[in-house]
């Protein structure tokens, strides 16, 4: 049947519950649907619908118009490996379901596995039985099979044993099974579970200097994709800090002294993670108990027993404290660096290791024979996959155009000497600096006065005043701060952002004390002061008109009550260089779209008083969400989109795109070259073999890396009635790349995304209010 009243179709694919059918209406019920799908064929619109067999689910697609395939066509084709491994399983491989029931009742689930399991004669030794459901790769003689077990005292069990289903490899629940089979095969390997990734302890990377280790890892995905089954994998890091916790406020005593030691201690420890190597498990600190010592006791079974006297039973080898826990570690440049040289591999070093690391599963005696038990293997080779190479794009900038290398995606040099699109003038400005800041202050102002001119950007002289270097002194002034220190930067953007709304920016002397960078600096800083002024740097062609772009993000304020903040910005014109900016804070666990609907309103009137009329087409990029969480974007989401889009008109119907970016992504991918493997050149697009049956998906390479692997970005359209070809809506997407007014390059992500990032970002760690509205139509966030 067609989606329950209030889903919502577009071109997003979406699923309904899975309803149970007979054997005997499959066919009969594929051709109904089949033929009324066919009826559905009109206009721009794409619906999708699904039927299931069972229960899993078969995805039918309807061919519109407009569109016959979710790939597209145009660029230069280009052979490139995936991360992936195709699962093979052998013919006819089915997983086999039961029901487990006991009598009398058994409360333990060990104690139902360990009854079970005292019939591996009958069942076989590869199972999988999470206390209810028992998995098999084979089908018993019978239907209900019983067994009668007997408990350590002697009580009499009666085991049922019943078939409820047989499963093919793409059901859902035979790719759950997968991922937990393989999770198995990693344990086998000895590898250790931190957070969702297993990483190596045995094999270890030191930093003896900055008292650091590393541990070498994967992270592991089985999907169904749209050419088959495969485990999709890439390289992880675990960096872990060599000294204990005990260490660590040891030296934080030394440093802050007695008098504030436990607040400090508990502000620093508190949130994060440990890991204890004698056990290899992992712990957060919730709470430091002050008024304990080693000598307390806690219950231990039915004893009591002394903390002191629990941990001399278990092993002595020191804690390590890792950084997955709810704060970062704050690593300085150097740590940084080094890091790197062991964290940021090249791409013929990461396609090596995981070659090598599925060949070693293949070596491993044990993990073989479990997975030849469940009649599965993995392919011995890289996924090959086919990309295409977008052109290169044409940067307008003033009066002027001009190309770029397409190799490093870097226009910087290009763009020197010439005139901005519009600048205003900077006429009436303050510079504020401290005594021993005063050689900075003045280099600046000159050196700005120098790159402002080829610019087309006038900058008068401005008023520089001497400050005191306390925070106080700050909340009336831009400024040139002594120092990276937060609070003094969050009281400049608190005040100019909501008391006195005002254009700022804001450097750190330590930026400008290197006179050889100094051009280079003051023209990036010059272009930040045109474009928070409302100045139009540069742009690219883009065709389609009265279009909006709209980016959406969220950011959690841990230190305001975790408020959801979320920030919405929306272009103003057609060369997408003016923008519209709001950003809305609600109380945990409110809906955020509640306040971005509003926003939304707002754009579309701030629209139609910029051009005179409102955008016939809206594409909105969201920041990526979990797979699980697709469905509510787009039955919760779109519909405040839509409302927002009815509150302007009854009659106003503009064609609506909403896509799911995703950034912290698994999948990578490797060009081979005369025998050399190298990342995609920017521009690369993969539509096909890696993308899932289901969505309607691409990623798109759109930077260039002089260190490392590049890493793709995933583009989901979840809902779709524009009518676009994917050939356009891939175009579009790597055309928004260039548009970044911080970067003179290409960048990997949106730029509506990332300007909704800095917005978010900037009123969650600095500014925790909502920015005056005066602010609206600037970039004041860059």
């Amino acid at each position: 049947p067609p989606p329950a009243e209030g889903d919502l179709g577009g071109r997003g694919r979406q699923k309904g519950a899975p309803g149970p059918f007979s054997a005997e209406s499959k066919a009969k019920y594929k051709s109904t649907c089949i033929c009324f799908l066919c009826q559905m064929i009109c206009g721009h619109s794409l619906i999708f619908f699904f039927f299931f067999l069972e229960d899993y689910q078969v995805l039918c697609k309807i061919v519109c118009l407009h569109m016959c395939t979710f790939s597209g066509t145009t660029g230069t084709p280009i052979q490139l490996t995936a991360n992936c491994f195709r699962i093979l399983s052998r013919p006819q491989w089915v997983l086999y379901q039961y029901h487990v029931d006991f009598k009398p009742q058994m409360e333990s689930r060990r104690l139902r596995s360990a009854l079970l399991f005292q019939h591996e004669t009958t069942i076989g030794s590869a199972r999988t039985y999470d206390g209810a459901v028992l998995f098999l790769p084979h089908r018993l003689h019978n239907k209900e099979t019983v067994l009668h077990s007997m408990t350590r005292n002697g009580e009499n069990v009666q085991i049922t044993v019943t078939l409820t289903n047989e499963l093919p490899p793409t059901s859902p629940v035979c790719i759950q099974f997968y991922n937990i089979m393989f999770r198995r095969i990693l344990r086998i390997l000895n590898m250790q579970q931190i957070g969702r990734n297993y990483y190596n302890p045995s094999d270890p990377l030191n930093i003896p200097q900055h008292k650091l280790t590393i541990w070498p890892g994967f992270a592991t995905t089985i999907l169904q994709y749209e050419s088959a089954i495969m485990m999709c994998i890439d390289v992880s890091h675990r960096v872990l800090r060599s000294e204990t916790v005990l260490d660590f406020m040891a030296s934080l005593r030394q440093q802050c002294g007695n008098q504030r030691f436990t607040e400090i201690c508990a502000k620093e420890l508190i949130g994060l993670i440990i890991l204890t190597k004698y056990n290899n498990k992992t712990y957060r600190i919730d709470d430091i108990a002050w008024n304990h010592t080693p000598n307390n006791t806690f219950k231990r079974g039915e004893t009591d027993i002394s903390f002191k006297n629990y941990f001399k039973t278990v092993s002595v080898v020191p804690s390590t404290r890792g950084n997955s826990g709810g704060k970062p570690f704050s690593f300085k440049e150097m740590i940084m660096k080094d890091l790197s040289t062991h964290t940021r591999l090249t791409p013929d070093k990461r396609e090596e290791r995981l070659s090598r690391f599925v060949g070693n599963i293949q070596k491993d005696a044990e993990a073989q024979a479990e997975l030849d038990k469940w009649g599965l293997s993995f392919d011995k080779q890289l996924l090959n996959v086919t990309g295409r190479i977008l052109r290169g794009e044409t940067i307008f900038q003033g009066s002027r155009s001009y190309e770029y290398n397409p190799m490093t995606a870097d226009w910087a040099r290009e763009m020197r000497g010439l005139a901005l699109m519009q600048s205003p003038p900077l006429s009436n400005w303050l510079v504020l600096h401290t005594r021993r800041n005063y050689n900075e202050a003045q280099s600046l102002v000159q050196t700005l006065s120098k790159v402002s001119g080829p610019l087309g950007f006038r900058i008068q002289r401005p008023v520089v005043i001497e400050y005191d270097d306390h925070q106080e002194s700050l909340l009336r002034v831009v400024v040139i701060l002594s120092s990276n220190r937060k609070d003094k930067y969050d009281s400049v953007k608190k005040y100019l952002c909501v008391d006195c709304p005002t254009p700022s920016q804001c450097v750190v002397s330590r930026t400008l004390s290197r006179p050889q960078a100094l051009m280079a600096i003051a023209t990036k800083i010059a272009l930040q002061m045109a474009c928070k002024m409302g100045g139009e740097l540069w742009t690219v062609d883009i065709p389609l008109k009265q279009l909006m772009i709209v980016g959406i993000d969220c950011y959690h304020d841990t230190t305001a009550g975790k408020r959801s903040i979320g920030a919405l910005v929306a272009s103003l014109n057609q060369s997408m260089s003016r923008w519209f900016s709001k950003c809305v804070l609600q109380h945990r666990g409110q809906e955020i779209m509640d306040g971005l609907k509003m926003a939304l309103t707002a754009a579309l009137k701030d629209y139609l008083k910029f051009n005179k009329c409102l955008p016939s087409r809206i594409i909105v990029y969201r920041d990526g969400v979990g797979d699980g969480q697709l469905h509510g974007v787009v039955n919760y989401e779109v519909s405040q989109i839509m409302d927002s889009i009815k509150s302007i008109g009854q009659d106003y119907e503009p064609k609506l795109s909403v896509v799911v970016v995703k950034k912290r992504i698994s999948s990578r991918f490797f060009y081979h070259n005369n025998g050399n493997v190298l990342n995609p050149p920017p521009g690369t697009v993969i539509d096909t073999d890696v993308t899932r049956p289901e969505w309607y998906d691409f990623y798109i390479v759109s930077q260039a890396v002089q260190l490392g692997s590049v890493s793709p970005t995933h583009y989901n359209v979840v809902y779709d009635t524009s009518g676009l070809k994917p050939d356009h809506m891939q175009r579009l997407t790597y055309k928004l790349c260039h548009m970044y007014y911080n970067w003179q390059c290409w960048t990997h992500f949106i730029y509506s995304w990332f300007y909704a990032h800095k917005l978010a970002f900037l009123v969650g760690q600095s500014i925790h209010r909502e920015p005056n509205v005066e602010l609206d139509d600037y970039l004041f966030y860059l």
